[in-house]
């Protein structure tokens, strides 16, 4: 048995899981020493060892026996086989599920872990993330503060329950993508309307977003009483508002939500 030398150990080290680990690291949250990692693919194992000094753990087993909190990075798919892979290195252990769509009451089925979930996003590499846990039916109160302790050190994170998670998944996991899909289209019109540089216009476009987004953190304001800010009657604002109101841009934006929290759900049916 290892005499367990890393605080962290992740199963899987892909684009997610190692959005985490860069945040943890860039926040100086622990050492690459302190973190250990197991991935099959070679070519995103790579930087994780090369890169950012990070130990490779031989197999699963390896890896389970070594960490004393085990994060699973993995597809929903291959959650669930891979503990039923490792049931004797998971005694005592805290392993925290990254995986949309397989619930807690199914991981906990196929393990004697102490499991948690947490949904967060790829803007946790540069510690900006918005993240949600969830507890399990064995999980201590010790484990949810190192789990929320962990996950704030990248950004913000709030506590939910299982059943909430396929909504966080819509509106955390995948909404950058929705964002991105924001700035590409507040970019392409800066062009139609006369802006001549498409790198110009990108960068105005996401600062906007981002400067927007760290307002609506910081100041206390409602999304009402902010648009009141920048909005007066008959002005540019006004115009545009009118227009995303006339293409129910507002709306067409809660329905991806809805459908992404549809998926969620379908996904935790295939994965029981």
């Amino acid at each position: 048995m290892s005499e367990q030398p890393y605080q962290l150990g992740f199963v899987g080290g892909g684009k997610l899981a190692g959005s985490v680990i860069r945040g943890l690291l860039l926040k100086k949250f622990c050492r690459p020493q302190q973190i250990i990692v197991s991935e099959p693919n070679a070519e995103t194992r790579a930087p994780l060892q090369n890169e950012l000094g990070i130990s490779i753990a031989r197999d699963n087993r390896h890896l389970a026996a070594s960490a004393e909190t085990i994060f699973l990075g993995v597809k929903p798919q291959l959650l669930l086989p891979i503990l039923r892979e490792i049931p004797d290195g998971l005694e005592h252990k805290l392993v925290v599920s990254l995986a949309a769509g397989v619930r807690i009451k199914n991981i906990e089925a196929v393990t004697p872990a102490r499991v948690m979930r947490v949904i967060t996003n790829t803007p946790s590499a540069i510690g900006r993330a918005a993240s949600a846990l969830a507890a399990g039916s064995r999980t201590t109160s010790a484990d949810r503060e190192k789990v929320r302790t962990i996950f704030s050190a990248i950004g913000i994170a709030v506590e939910v329950d299982d059943n909430e998670i396929d909504a966080v998944t819509a509106l955390g996991g995948s909404g950058p993508a929705f964002v991105y899909t924001l700035i590409k289209a507040f970019a392409a019109g800066a062009i139609k309307a006369g802006l001549k540089n498409e790198r110009d216009a990108w960068q105005l476009a996401a600062q906007t977003v981002s400067g927007a987004a760290e307002l609506a953190l910081t100041s206390g304001k409602t999304p009402e009483e902010l648009i009141a800010m920048v909005a007066t009657p008959g002005g540019t604002t006004a115009a545009g508002l009118q227009v995303m109101e006339q293409h129910l841009t507002a709306a067409g934006i809660s329905a991806a939500v809805e459908a992404a929290a549809d998926r969620g759900r379908e996904m935790t049916k295939e994965n029981q």
